[in-house]
């Protein structure tokens, strides 16, 4: 598998370089079974440009931490192009510092549950949340990082001990 990540820095803020973030996405399209060359272009942004996103494309005000768009490309035309992710650097900070997180592994943690979401995979349901967050729990485990989710979470999927 070969990943050709596009990354863009489009905020001041100060964000992981484009190796960890190319090894974070790496991790989540060989975690989830992913073979063959795929294109990602990521995106990282400031507040005001993630809530204009998230008002626009979800109906939603304010920021959020990732934004997930896949390709949508017509059939019958094969390309590597899996889509587009984006996220929002004062908002993955401030996250991680609230929830008492490494600011790195949060990083790590959003750019996996964005890739994922390019994949397909969603967490609108129990069960569909149950299994995305365990597949991000492996995932960021063979990166030798935490699990994301808190011990209430871990409680009720058993997935994180």
């Amino acid at each position: 598998m070969t990943l050709d990540l596009v990354v863009q820095q489009a905020c001041e803020a100060s964000v992981p370089g484009e190796e960890e973030f190319q090894r974070w996405v790496g991790a989540a399209l060989v975690g989830a079974g992913r073979e063959g060359d795929t294109e990602i272009a990521l995106r990282v942004v400031d507040e005001a440009e993630m809530a204009a996103l998230n008002e626009r494309f979800r109906g939603r005000p304010g920021p959020t931490n990732v934004l997930s768009f896949p390709a949508d490309l017509p059939p019958g035309l094969e390309l590597p192009l899996l889509g587009d992710l984006v996220l929002c650097a004062p908002l993955v900070e401030r996250e991680a510092h609230e929830q008492g997180k490494a600011v790195a592994a949060h990083w790590a943690h959003l750019a996996v549950h964005g890739t994922l979401h390019l994949l397909g995979y969603d967490h609108q349901a129990p069960a569909e949340a149950a299994a995305m967050e365990a597949l991000e729990t492996d995932i960021l485990g063979s990166l030798g990082l935490p699990c994301p989710y808190g011990s209430e979470a871990a409680e009720e999927s058993l997935h994180c001990e």
